[in-house]
């Protein structure tokens, strides 16, 4: 009979070497990372390769992290029905939870405090899920009045600080004031603009799985 401890012996660098090339073709996933949103995320009025989940996921693998980019965009959500979709959101099994929702409160003009309430219950459910949770805040066009302005941003800030989770301020930071950058509704972003949110917050992104990653 065959000594089986040499025979294994002579096996493990073999062993070893199919597993670091099974590696190299099929990287072990360092996130999935869910967008909950609404248009913005969807990607209105853009090709499915140049919305904003799938600029994410590439830039993300530029930058050498593997992540899935998970779309969970809906046209027309608001905070209420991003809070109702959460559930769904969550069942695919996200360890990551961008939350990209507020536009469509703001350009209705819904009470802040129910768009606080929506926003608070959808990040203690994330986190409460065990995930890992960033927001994307938004602002309010200046003819809603400076008062309901200051509000929408303090909302986000709040929703933050109470939940110790990372906060973008703006999505649309340097996006929505540059013409070029925006479909002719001034509202959604074309090709362009969506790359540009995309270098804008990926910073921040990474910085958030980077510290997530070292807790």
């Amino acid at each position: 009979m065959p000594d089986m401890g040499r025979r294994h012996h002579r096996l493990k660098p073999v062993l070893t070497a199919v597993v670091l090339l099974l590696d190299m073709v099929h990287p072990a996933l360092a996130c999935r990372l869910a967008v909950l949103g609404d248009s913005l995320t969807a990607g209105y009025g853009v090709a499915a390769s140049e919305a904003f989940p799938a600029r994410l996921a590439a830039a993300l693998s530029a930058a050498g992290v593997s992540c899935v980019v998970l779309d969970a965009g809906v046209s027309g959500d608001t905070t209420a029905g991003g809070l109702a979709r959460l559930g769904w959101v969550l069942a695919d099994g996200p360890t990551h939870l961008l939350v990209e929702l507020g536009g469509n409160d703001v350009l209705r003009a819904l009470p802040v405090e129910q768009m606080e309430a929506n926003l608070d219950a959808i990040v203690g459910g994330a986190k409460e899920a065990g995930v890992a949770v960033m927001l994307a805040g938004m602002r309010a066009p200046p003819n809603l009045g400076r008062g309901y302005g200051d509000a929408v941003t303090e909302t986000f800030e709040r929703i933050a600080a109470r939940h110790d989770v990372p906060l973008y301020p703006f999505f649309l930071e340097g996006v929505i004031t540059q013409p070029d950058l925006m479909q002719r509704d001034g509202i959604h972003p074309n090709a362009e603009g969506v790359n540009e949110i995309v270098t804008r917050i990926l910073p921040s992104i990474l910085g958030w799985l980077q510290q997530d990653e070292q807790r």
